[in-house]
């Protein structure tokens, strides 16, 4: 079994396509469709996508892999999510459960690491 993911803020498309079960050209593409995943590039031009870019993701993926919506489709229901005040919540509610505690853990890690000790 593979070791999980380390923990930390950015993930590469590699990471975010090993956690969401999806190759990195769907990926692309989906950055091409929908303007609700947008990864931000680094210096060197690699996308580095967060938590909400990755819920975003799994929300997409539910829509045409489960709801069955085509990619029209999809973007309507997330343009009435948006409008609707939904989106952040349909996006939480449908990322990946163990994605979402392997994040959690990595911020709650980080946040140990730069705290500073009492005393």
């Amino acid at each position: 079994m593979e070791p999980p993911i380390a923990r930390k803020t950015y993930y590469s498309i590699g990471e975010v396509s090993s956690l969401t079960g999806l190759k990195a050209h769907v990926l692309r593409y989906w950055e091409s469709q929908f303007d609700m995943i947008s990864p931000n590039k680094n210096r060197g031009g690699s996308r580095v996508y967060r938590m909400r870019d990755i819920e975003t993701v799994l929300l997409v993926k539910h829509l045409l892999y489960e709801k069955r919506f085509t990619v029209e489709g999809a973007k309507r229901e997330l343009k009435e999510m948006r409008k609707g005040g939904r989106a952040d919540e349909a996006r939480r509610m449908h990322a990946d459960p163990a994605v979402l505690q392997s994040i959690r853990e990595e911020l709650a890690s980080l946040r140990q690491v730069l705290t500073l000790p009492s005393g």
